[in-house]
């Protein structure tokens, strides 16, 4: 398979080493100043660029009519209108706040316990989150998918980085250096304490997550999650 790399920092070069090891072929690689966007001979692209780049660097790639694979965060405002040009392109397009696998069926579990801890009294929800200090946004999107799916599941409203109110998700995003990722969820009362907790040991799992979606996703037309990459939930 022939993948385009848009976004060439260290999640790109992780993807490239994995891409290559399974016999694919890099066909483009771009940066925030690439100009020349050649997808000749690309069968998908995966985007880990920047927040400020990832919505061009996805419309150019579905217009010309390749499939993406999107882990890109801090863009999300401009969902909506990615997909619905996605679907006026009768194109491909997958977005996961975190494609690791591990993380995946993380979030089915949060789901599971949210829905549960909705029918008990007495406990509150916070979600910490720490990551490496290169990273330009915060909370996480993965840290927003969790809070999101506790979110609708319960009387929670929102969520905030600052002092909870009533119905919102206390959100504690660190930023400590080589931390690839950790992402816990805490139910605490006067009682006791009810946690889950992942952690990323590399972005290995990360990179072979969207590599895993990019060859899933190849021939296909329309807007999926990872749920559908893992056939989960």
């Amino acid at each position: 398979m022939n993948i385009a790399l848009l976004g060439y920092g260290k999640m790109g070069k992780s993807i490239e080493v994995i891409a290559l090891e399974r016999g694919h072929t890099i066909t483009l690689k771009t940066t925030s100043t690439t100009t020349n966007f050649d997808f000749s001979n690309t069968d998908v692209a995966i985007d880990f660029s920047l927040p400020s780049t990832a919505v061009e660097n996805i419309t150019k790639a579905l217009n010309a009519n390749i499939p993406v694979i999107s882990g890109t965060t801090g863009w999300l405002n401009h969902y909506d209108a990615i997909t619905a040009h996605c679907a006026s392109k009768n194109g491909a397009f997958l977005y996961a706040s975190n494609f690791s696998l591990g993380v995946n069926i993380f979030f089915e579990i949060n789901s599971k316990l949210s829905q549960l801890m909705s029918k008990v009294e007495g406990y509150t929800a916070v979600i910490e989150e720490i990551h490496h200090t290169q990273k330009l946004d915060a909370p996480s999107g993965t840290a927003i998918s969790l809070a999101e799916q506790i979110i609708a599941q319960t009387n929670y409203k929102s969520f905030t980085l600052k002092d909870a109110k009533e119905n919102e998700i206390q959100i504690d995003a660190k930023r400590i250096k080589d931390v690839p990722g950790t992402h816990e969820v805490s139910y605490i009362s006067n009682i006791d304490t009810i946690s889950l907790k992942h952690t990323a040991h590399s972005r290995k799992g990360f990179a072979m997550g969207a590599l895993i979606a990019a060859e899933w996703i190849k021939d296909k037309k329309g807007i999926f999650t990872m749920k559908d990459v893992l056939n989960i939930g």
